[in-house]
């Protein structure tokens, strides 16, 4: 027996770039606005390494934003 829950629909915001690595200076948080006029921030976080690599951690750092909210 499957159990459904109500679950909010969402909107995962994101922005992918590959750079050489020793070029990047600084990584700065994004703006969303929401129809309401409100401003959200998006943090942005850098990873370095290979493909694999950058893979790996990504697809850990997905896992554990949805585990950081266990009520979505």
């Amino acid at each position: 027996m499957t159990v459904q829950l109500n679950m909010a629909k969402l909107a995962l915001i994101y922005g992918m770039r590959l750079l050489p690595s020793d070029e990047v200076a600084e990584v700065t948080e994004a703006e969303v606005t929401l129809k309401s006029g409100k401003k959200a921030r998006v943090s942005m976080h850098l990873i370095e390494g290979g493909e694999d690599e950058i893979r790996a951690q990504l697809m850990q750092s997905l896992d554990a934003f949805f585990d950081f909210y266990p009520e979505i």
